[in-house]
């Protein structure tokens, strides 16, 4: 089973890799966004638990969203892998994650990291801006707040899976293709470093 943390900070174009590598691996997206309104508009008992808490400006806790995920891995228990898309955001958060995950005999694949500097982030997101009209995406210190939190918050993650040997960088500057290819690339390589291993701890 293919299991993805996809990671990469607002302008770095992570939801068209993400829907790529979907089509390609034939993956479940699951977002942790379109998980919170879908338990909402279902009206489920967690849904309505989550919609309270969000309505008084609390955020959700992790306990909330890991029973969430843990819903949808039921709902999709043949798939042939997952895209985890805004979750973890924290180091907590990854360990509930793992924990959910080693229940039912499957692990993180890898994280996939998108990699494009500040300034080239600001320049798309503020020529974004222009496009969309959204006013958060027209200013520029709003912007460069949202990418320096960006940073902050997934320091850890990266030192997380970089202890697990899972952490890949990969470059978010060059044509849609040219970076999917990249990513396509560090797949099959993980892919088959696993396949070797499997063969020689059985042998």
């Amino acid at each position: 089973m293919l299991n993805i943390v996809l990671f990469g900070p607002p302008g770095a174009g992570k939801g068209t890799q993400a829907t790529k590598l979907i089509d390609k691996y034939n993956l479940v997206h699951l977002s942790t966004g379109d998980i919170l309104r879908g338990e909402i508009r279902a009206g489920t008992k967690l849904g309505i638990e989550a919609e309270k808490l969000m309505d008084q400006g609390i955020l959700v806790p992790d306990d909330v969203v890991i029973e969430m995920i843990n819903s949808k891995l039921e709902q999709n228990s043949n798939t042939k892998g997952f895209i985890f898309d805004g979750f973890p955001r924290t180091t907590a958060q990854a360990e509930a994650l793992d924990n959910l995950l080693s229940k039912r005999g499957i692990q993180i694949s890898m994280m996939l990291a998108l990699e494009v500097d500040n300034e080239e982030l600001t320049k798309r997101i503020l020529l974004r801006g222009k496009e969309s009209g959204r006013a958060d995406d027209q200013d520029e210190s709003i912007v460069r707040n949202r990418i320096a939190e960006y940073n902050n918050k997934t320091a850890p993650l990266k030192e997380y899976y970089s202890a697990q040997a899972k952490f890949h960088s990969v470059n978010g500057i060059g044509t849609i293709d040219e970076i999917f290819s990249s990513l396509c690339k560090i797949i099959t390589d993980v892919r088959s470093a696993g396949e070797r291993f499997e063969k020689e701890y059985k042998t």
